[in-house]
């Protein structure tokens, strides 16, 4: 028997299951193509570096706010398009201020923001304002008033709930201590005369600022309330 003749009896006894398979194998991707794909880069990883580059070469202040939270959020979300998740958080919260005070609870309900993600976040609030604090800790902060208004933004403009804030000065106007007295509802907190004097005569205070906050209204002294008069 030939080996033509052998090959055509095989075929013929094949079955059809056998033959289905033996033909559903031809259409294969070029192996070239194949390769190609594997080899294709993210396009999100040249953005990167130009991002990076434009922030090293102009600085921060040539970013909006959704590029500069882009760099932040590189870090954070190494192997995903970081752009779609910057704006979004914007477009939540307003401003890269309020995004970086926001609860992790909320942060959570941005897409693409996860619990890692959320928390890294708000070690970088809690950077940000340890660096605010340290500018007036000691220093003569009436001299500033913008600053000091700065200052306790970061520290509780974007709070949740009402604080009652007080700081405390010696007789050269530096910064002794910064304490929150009070936590209350998202409208209201109760002030107590009485401690906010003992706790200025235990630290030897010679003037106090009174600072509290209404959650989603600017930081301001306490001038609307009869305790400052």
């Amino acid at each position: 028997m030939s080996a033509l003749e052998q090959c055509g009896r095989d075929l013929g006894n094949t079955s059809d299951d056998d033959e289905r398979s033996f033909f559903s194998e031809a259409p294969m991707r070029p192996a070239a193509k194949a390769k190609a794909t594997l080899d294709e880069k993210p396009h999100y990883l040249g953005h990167r570096d130009r991002l990076r580059e434009r922030f090293a070469l102009a600085g921060p202040d040539a970013l909006p706010d959704y590029e500069l939270l882009e760099l932040l959020l590189f870090r954070l979300i190494p192997r995903a398009d970081t752009k779609p998740a910057a704006k979004a958080l914007l477009a939540r919260f307003g401003t890269l201020a309020e995004v970086l005070g926001a609860p992790v609870g909320l942060l959570q309900e941005v897409k693409g923001i996860g619990s890692a993600v959320a928390l890294d976040l708000k070690i970088v609030a809690a950077t940000a304002q340890r660096m605010a604090r340290g500018e007036v800790h000691g220093r003569e902060i009436l001299s500033s008033w913008q600053q000091l208004l700065d200052y306790c933004r970061s520290a509780m403009a974007f709070e949740a709930r009402e604080q009652f804030r007080i700081l405390f000065l010696d007789k050269k106007n530096a910064l002794i201590a910064d304490e929150v007295q009070q936590t209350g509802t998202v409208d209201h907190t109760p002030v107590y005369p009485r401690e906010v004097v003992k706790r200025a005569l235990e630290l030897s205070a010679t003037a106090i600022i009174l600072v509290h906050n209404h959650p989603k209204v600017p930081i301001s002294l306490p001038q609307d309330h009869a305790l400052s008069r």
